[in-house]
């Protein structure tokens, strides 16, 4: 699961998941020593570190430490290029699935995000019993150290929604999410408060697509909107085990054009917050 998740790309190793500028700095190193015309194993002698910690630094599943970074540029000319890179470094973010990290990265800074839902509450509503069921059923297993930082992640990502008061957060959700049961009925009633007071803030707006709205125009599955401090609209949209970017201008716009038709299909928040406090008062 991710967002809706926020990823479950915590493998509990020492190392870090790989970033972006691991991976630039990985395959400029890769490509430095190819043009030196070195194997794996050869320049690992070099630089004092065996052909395996080389080819994780390569691939961006490490974090090279100094000497290595220094080592490695008087291997490889001294050209400057490594000691600059290096001082670009950061390490993959623990909790977050790889593919979901940057679309994190501009949340953060958004003037505004719209989310529509069809699997699972979504990551920024989510109480704290249900994400831990959700991470509690992933496959593979994780360990509980990793289910830790994984719920960590998520309830620090939802603080998004108090503490920027006067970005608009657009929710829209359909009916059927809420029914489905996990837990005991406490749990499911903890939920169903904690939607509804994530919601509550006037710049929080969630909307129930009913169950007898019938199709629509979202369809083809969930999907995210923003737009950043520039003005420039981008898109979010994710599947099993990947997730995707969208910037291309045509391709946001027509996912905003849907998003904005289905926000006219769905229910006003008010009568979405009074379905909601009638499934709670069912249960």
């Amino acid at each position: 699961m991710t967002d809706s998740s926020d990823g479950t790309a915590c493998d509990g190793e020492r190392e870090p998941g790989p970033s972006d500028s691991l991976r630039t700095f990985g395959a400029v190193v890769q490509a430095l020593r190819e043009h030196a015309g070195l194997s794996r194993a050869d320049f690992g002698a070099r630089v004092r570190f065996s052909k395996h910690t080389v080819e994780s630094v390569e691939l961006g599943r490490r974090m090279p430490d100094e000497s290595f970074v220094e080592r490695a540029e008087e291997a490889l000319g001294n050209t400057g290029a490594l000691r600059k890179a290096a001082g670009h470094l950061t390490r993959g973010e623990a909790g977050l699935a790889t593919w979901f990290r940057r679309w994190a990265r501009l949340e953060k800074v958004a003037v505004s995000l719209c989310t529509y839902e069809c699997r699972l509450v979504p990551g920024l509503l989510q109480s704290e019993g249900y994400a831990r069921a959700v991470f509690e059923g992933t496959i593979p297993v994780v360990t509980d150290g990793v289910l830790e930082a994984l719920l960590a992640v998520r309830l620090e990502r939802q603080r998004m929604l108090c503490e920027r008061p006067t970005v608009p957060f657009s929710f829209i959700v359909e009916e059927h999410v809420f029914w489905r049961g996990f837990g005991n009925v406490e749990q499911m009633r903890a939920l169903l408060d904690h939607v509804l007071e994530r919601s509550a803030p006037r710049n929080v707006t969630l909307q129930v697509v009913p169950l007898r709205a019938g199709l629509h125009a979202c369809l083809d599955g969930p999907v995210q909107l923003l737009e950043t401090p520039e003005h420039r609209r981008l898109a979010y949209s994710e599947g099993q085990q990947n997730g995707r970017l969208i910037s291309d201008p045509k391709d946001v716009s027509l996912l905003y054009q849907r998003y904005d038709k289905l926000r006219s299909q769905a229910l006003s928040p008010e009568e979405s917050r009074g379905l909601l406090e009638r499934l709670r008062g069912e249960l």
